[in-house]
């Protein structure tokens, strides 16, 4: 009992110190936000001498925050949707069919998440730009469908099979099949996965950089929050304090969806693990 005692607290404590070793970064950011230039450049850990929210005040006109945040918004809703919807609908198909085509065609679609971005992000720009997706936000978001489809369609799979072939079979003789049988049966319980892939979705797309900074960085008009906090940091000066400010304005919105959501995460992944 002692000895179970004694490694529960190690295992807290360890687990304490990496929560405020990967909460820091945020606590620069927020800190160093409150600071003039002057005092940024003096002592980054320092607290601020005053609370003022020049900085905000600066940035939320110089960025056009309401309009950036519009286009993340878009952005973010319309990956969702896409990503949801076709990874949702593959998934339960390919959960369903026996076949070895059907576990082919399973291991093509997650086989993608094992590909490094970097490597092909110049031959997703060429193509972008020869569909005419590239330079605006819709056509961003329905780049995201790709991205985000392999790892969505991997756990829904992994979902679906734990769904009984007998609830399928009662739908049927009631009438329902194709699409009505999916939305109308399938679909309601795939809630809890479902909003474990929107919120870890939600933060990766209204955080990403990379994709953005290829697609969408040469138009002001289609630019993200990301994307303006990186204005700030030039090759001669850089405005960290504007910087700090720009990227807490952008990442708060996300931070505050997964606060309220976080427990639908383990409710997905615990149902997952049940079922699957």
């Amino acid at each position: 009992m002692q000895r179970s005692r004694t490694a529960r607290i190690l295992l807290e404590a360890g687990m304490i110190v990496l929560s405020l070793l990967f909460l820091y970064p945020l606590f620069l950011a927020i800190n160093n936000s409150f600071k003039s230039f002057a005092e940024v450049m003096t002592d980054v850990i320092a607290l601020p001498k005053q609370l003022s929210l020049d900085n905000y005040v600066y940035v939320w006109k110089f960025i056009d925050y309401p309009r950036l945040f519009l286009n993340n918004t878009i952005i973010t809703l319309l990956g969702l949707a896409g990503i949801v919807l076709i990874s949702s609908i593959a998934a339960y198909k390919l959960a369903r069919t026996k076949s070895k085509w059907s576990s082919a065609i399973y291991m093509l679609c997650i086989m993608p998440m094992l590909i490094p971005f970097q490597s092909i992000m110049l031959t997703v720009l060429r193509l972008a730009k020869d569909l005419n997706l590239a330079d605006s936000t819709w056509g961003l978001g329905l780049l995201y469908w790709g991205f985000g489809a392999p790892l969505a369609v991997f756990i829904y799979h992994g979902f679906v099979k734990g769904i009984p072939v007998e609830i399928d079979e009662s739908a049927k003789i009631d009438g329902a099949s194709g699409f009505r049988l999916f939305f109308s049966v399938i679909f309601p319980l795939l809630k809890s996965v479902t909003a474990t892939i929107v919120i870890i979705d939600v933060m990766w797309i209204w955080n990403d950089f990379l994709l953005p900074l290829l697609m969408v960085n040469g138009s002001p008009s289609t630019k993200t929050l990301t994307l303006a906090a990186y204005t700030f940091v030039g090759q001669y000066t850089s405005d960290w304090q504007y910087a700090m400010t720009a990227m807490v304005m952008a990442v708060l919105p996300s931070i505050i969806v997964f606060i309220f959501l976080q427990k639908y995460i383990v409710k997905g992944v615990v149902a997952g693990a049940v079922k699957g």
